[in-house]
């Protein structure tokens, strides 16, 4: 019994996932369709532009603007690899034919 729980308990295959997976909304896939032509190298900058803002923020004595700009530093990043994930894989796997 112990063998067929760790069975079950591993990762699915490709054939059984596919037919469990849950198709994207068309909202997903129209924000996806438009991040999609934005550059990845935006979101880098813009990470990068919001790490420097702080740092000057913080350097003229305004602490809690510099901490609220500082925080965008993630998100941006986070973007560009939810960009790049799209750009690379699709929508998903069902609408790939």
């Amino acid at each position: 019994m112990a063998t067929h729980t760790l069975k079950n308990s591993g990762v699915m295959n490709e054939a059984s996932n596919s037919e469990t997976e849950v198709k994207e909304g068309q909202l997903a896939k129209t924000i996806e369709s438009e991040t999609a032509k934005i550059p990845s190298d935006v979101f880098l900058w813009a990470s990068i532009g919001a790490m420097a803002t702080a740092l000057a923020l913080k350097l003229a004595g305004k602490e809690h603007t510099s901490l609220f700009i500082g925080q965008w530093a993630a998100p941006f990043l986070l973007f560009g690899i939810y960009n790049k994930i799209v750009k690379v894989e699709g929508h998903d796997a069902a609408s790939k034919p």
